[in-house]
């Protein structure tokens, strides 16, 4: 599988966090649109399903990142 740079998940893990308050907030159908996009992409990018097993995927892709991170509990 191929593996999508760190800097990619980052700007993803970034995006899919903002859209998440500006949808929680406002609540639009284009924020949810674009939030419903950058999940996909996070899913395609992680070899994942589901958003929060992406999202979990793409922090331990990142630089610095540990094995005994607790990302894995968190809801």
């Amino acid at each position: 599988m191929l593996m999508a740079h760190p800097a990619v998940l980052r700007n993803l893990i970034e995006q899919y966090e903002t859209l998440k308050v500006l949808h929680a907030e406002a609540g639009s159908a284009e924020v949810r649109r674009r939030m419903d996009d950058v999940a996909y992409t996070l899913c395609v990018s992680t070899g994942t399903r589901d958003v929060d097993a992406a999202l979990i995927a793409a922090r331990h892709r990142l630089p610095g990142a540990r094995p005994q991170d607790d990302s894995l509990l968190s809801v």
